[in-house]
């Protein structure tokens, strides 16, 4: 019986090492296959990120080349470029930052006419607004024109462009005739071939987007990524006894733990380079290394679509590839068979070592198990689980033995003594947890009625925020109403009247004489005619202003309705509005401080339709602009002051109200936060009136923006609203 388990064991042992070796081998070619497929997919991150990079950049390119389209180039390109001497275009010296700012190149004989300085622009635009974010990441960025021009932001090399020599030309470099329509059909990223830094020997490659516009080839977003971490993780980071290898899809090679190329030498191309491997390699290269390469080479571009391992039986090598999308590169990972061989041989010795020993240990424990009856025991832990099964854990197992059954059983009765314990333990976490869960919810709603109040209370404030600020700006035109009215009325000359009145009376008697002979009295008439007519004029002037001070008046008490209203209701107080004549309002409601700002207004007031909107809104928001244009025109002297109100249709459905200033401008950065809340650049200013208008603007259903070239270029807000809102039905009509 022995010899027969033996031989049972020996043919056991065969069959499994054979079944270890296949499945060894299967699960080191699927490990393998899995780690280069995610090797691919994390190498090739910077890659792609790389490319999408290059989409943000050609849009915002493109984008500012139609943005320029409508704008005289030149004041800006001459402060930031100049004609050298020898005949390049460059940055200006003075002023500039290689570090913070890009780099311009324009080669000797490049047409410098207004198309071209507008793609210039908006190129050197694109490349700083992209290229210090994108540093992170990159070396550098750049955009080249197919003139052969270069904007480049590279901070390392911060005086390049200033210093590049004048005979300096891409034009017949290979990451600018790969931009090109005649070279690149298909208008897509496209990687050159890896070149090296020579002075820090630093491995790099360039990856290059053409841009197109209307079908015209505009220039090409290029970045340089550096190679020398992703060649050094090819060369370090393996499987144990095998090694990593990265080459181009044409057979160039980028990465090899035993071959290095020299500094200087140009990268080896393993299937048709003919330089002796000696020749390029700092050491192993040799002809069968070469002959090596290729046959890998040969059998990763064999494979199958999907497949990514392949058995390579004359070097006696697994190989595992995935492609780098991107560069299109191959990352292969090769494995020597006999790591699979040499593992399956020694779990196939400890099989046949244990099966040995589990023979001996097998015919004594049979011997013993047979003779101890170990069914009784069984019989008892049979019923024992039933009993336990049955919800009944006080079970009871001969526990005595000091054996295996013995152990079970002192196991199986503490596991039904547990059992037990949880369950009440369980019954007494429901009770109590239903009785948090009570208290809990108390707690919720006590909360939800807090934030309901809190919340009530900010909406309150910020309303009466709004309120003030909107009542403010016409309480400053009343109370200038109302002094230019006292003046006006202190300036009348009533003791003149009392004096000629008093002269008259004197003279009652010869009344006649005294008005025809008197010199004083021969006055008397002119003066009483002159002077009426002054008062007539001067009482015309304080019912204006008093008619002044009664719509701002009137539209203090609107404004105050209308966010009491939006306090109790969104509620929209819709009428048929003439805009010519609310623009006209809200420059008359500030114009006592447009004339104390010597600030000259311009009207273009076109034809547009009657709008169904809330009047009052508008105005506020018409106010609102006009009054911070004001503040704008400051810095100026008083001559060049100029604020200009424009009113055109855009459609049928949409009008357009433009204020404009000449004044001190907005920043770009400034642009996007002009409309939050709080925000001001005055320090007597709060920051809530374009807040509040544009929120205002969205509730009519139009939008407010806001638009300047920079500092000292004016500004210009643009205020759209329809002609009829949609959802008319369901607003209230009023």
């Amino acid at each position: 019986m022995g010899v027969r388990v033996a031989v049972v064991i020996a043919l056991t042992t065969l069959v499994s090492y054979l079944h270890i070796l296949r499945s060894i081998r299967t699960e080191t070619l699927t490990r393998m296959e899995w780690g280069v497929s995610e090797r691919s997919q994390r190498e090739q991150a910077i890659f792609l990120l790389a490319q999408d990079d290059h989409a943000l950049v050609a849009k915002a390119f493109q984008e500012r080349i139609l943005a320029w389209r409508e704008k005289d180039p030149n004041p800006l390109f001459e402060s930031l470029f100049t004609l050298q001497a020898d005949g390049t275009i460059r940055n200006k010296r003075e002023g500039f930052d290689g570090t913070k700012m890009p780099g311009v190149f324009v080669p000797r004989g490049v047409r410098d006419d207004a198309d071209f300085r507008r793609r210039l622009l908006a190129a050197y635009e694109a490349v700083s607004l992209y290229g210090p974010a994108f540093h992170v990441r990159f070396t550098d960025t750049g955009i080249m024109l197919p003139e052969g021009v270069v904007v480049g932001y590279w901070p390392e090399g911060a005086t390049y462009f200033l210093d590049l020599d004048p005979s300096f030309s891409i034009l017949n470099l290979e990451y600018f005739t790969l931009g090109l329509p005649e070279n690149n059909s298909s208008r897509k990223s496209a990687w050159t071939g890896i070149f090296e830094d020579v002075p820090s020997r630093t491995w790099m490659v360039t990856v290059v987007t053409p841009v197109d516009l209307e079908g015209r080839h505009v220039g090409t977003v290029s970045h340089d990524v550096l190679l020398d971490e992703l060649m050094r993780r090819t060369v370090l980071d393996h499987l144990p006894e095998g090694y990593n290898l990265l080459f181009r899809d044409d057979g160039l090679l980028i990465a090899h733990p035993g071959l290095r190329v020299k500094s200087g030498v140009e990268p080896y191309n393993i299937l048709n380079d003919p330089r002796k491997p000696e020749d390029v390699f700092e050491e192993g290269g040799t002809a069968e290394a070469r002959a090596h390469l290729q046959a890998i080479v040969k059998a990763v571009k064999g494979l199958k679509r999907g497949q990514l391992g392949v058995h390579l039986p004359e070097y006696g090598e697994y190989l595992a590839a995935a492609r780098l999308h991107g560069p299109e590169w191959e990352f292969v990972t090769v494995l020597p068979e006999r790591v699979v061989s040499s593992a399956a041989f020694h779990v196939a010795r400890y099989v046949l070592m244990f099966g040995l020993a589990s023979l001996l240990v097998e015919l004594a424990v049979m011997y013993w198990a047979l003779r101890q009856q170990i069914t009784r025991p069984l019989e008892a832990f049979t019923q024992a689980t039933d009993q336990v099964a049955a919800g009944d854990f006080k079970v009871s197992l001969e526990t005595s033995r000091d054996d295996e059954l013995g152990r079970l059983a002192q196991g199986f009765q503490l596991m039904a003594q547990e059992v037990q314990r949880r369950e009440e333990e369980l019954l007494q976490a429901n009770e109590g947890l239903e009785q948090r869960v009570v208290e809990r919810t108390q707690e919720l709603t006590e909360v939800h009625r807090q934030l309901v109040e809190t919340a009530r209370q900010v909406g309150r404030a910020e309303i009466a925020t709004n309120v003030l600020h909107n009542v403010g700006n016409v309480l400053n035109s009343v109370h200038t109403s109302a002094l230019v009215a006292q003046e006006r009325l202190a300036a009348l000359k009533i003791d003149n009247v009392e004096r000629t009145v008093d002269l008259v009376e004197q003279h009652q008697g010869d009344l006649a004489s005294f008005l025809t002979q008197d010199p004083r009295g021969r006055n008397a008439l002119p003066f009483l005619r002159r002077l009426g007519k002054h008062m007539l004029a001067e009482r015309q002037e304080i019912q204006t202003l008093l008619s002044d001070v009664s719509r701002h008046t009137e539209h203090i008490g609107s404004i105050v309705k209308l966010q009491q209203n939006f306090a109790r209701m969104p509620l929209h107080l819709l009428e048929p509005t003439t805009l010519s004549e609310l623009v006209e309002d809200a420059v008359r409601i500030n114009q006592a401080a447009l004339t104390r700002h010597s600030v000259k207004v311009e009207r273009n007031l076109g034809d547009v339709p009657s709008v169904l909107t809330e009047k009052h809104k508008v105005l506020m928001i018409l106010v609102n602009l006009i009054s911070n244009a004001k503040y704008a025109l400051d810095e100026l002297p008083e001559a060049e002051r100029r604020l200009t109100v424009s009113l055109r249709s855009l459609s049928n459905e949409r009008v357009q109200i433009e204020v404009r200033d000449n004044g001190i401008g907005i920043e770009p950065e400034m642009l996007t936060r002009i409309f939050q809340r709080g925000f001001t650049t005055r320090e007597e200013g709060h920051g809530f009136g374009l807040h509040s208008s544009a929120l205002a603007a969205q509730e009519l259903g139009g939008s407010l923006v806001a638009h300047s070239e920079g500092p000292g270029k004016g500004a210009t807000f643009t205020l759209e609203l329809p002609v009829t809102p949609e959802k008319q039905s369901e607003r209230p009509n009023v």
